[in-house]
């Protein structure tokens, strides 16, 4: 009996736990897409209330901006994103980090210089009690095939 009881609710408790892990990817795609529509947008309180105080933020370049650097490029436009799609995302979760990949193609207008971008992104989120917030991000130049 005690074996048909296990049967029975194994799957059921591996359904849930996919479930909520399901819950928490689609809760951080959410907030990728709100980092990409305020990068966008230049919208600074956006921005601010996103990412860690701890932020590092890795460039393509080699470059790497604390928290303060990255927003105030953004809303300069030192670093100016006309357009921005993201393509094979890829979101995997442990406790309450997120690491995301995704490819990165931009349209860009940085000091008024027109450009495109393809890049490899790594974002890390680490979720606290006022929600996920992004603390690492690192992007590496695509090489052309």
């Amino acid at each position: 009996m005690r074996k048909y009881i296990y049967l029975l609710f194994t799957p059921i408790l591996f359904l849930s736990s996919v479930q909520a892990q399901s819950k928490k990817q689609i809760a951080v795609a959410n907030v990728v897409e709100q980092l990409k529509k305020a990068m966008i947008d230049a919208d600074s309180t956006v921005l601010d209330n996103l990412t860690d105080a701890a932020l590092s933020y890795g460039h393509s370049s080699g470059h790497i901006d604390v928290k303060s650097d990255f927003i105030e490029k953004i809303v300069s436009g030192k670093s100016d994103f006309v357009s921005i799609e993201l393509t094979e995302q890829t979101i995997t979760i442990s406790k309450n980090i997120a690491v995301v990949r995704h490819i990165l193609h931009a349209v860009t207008n940085d000091s008024g210089k027109p450009s495109q971008v393809n890049l490899f992104v790594l974002l890390i989120w680490q979720h606290n009690n006022s929600g996920w917030k992004l603390l690492a991000r690192q992007a590496v130049k695509q090489m052309p095939k």
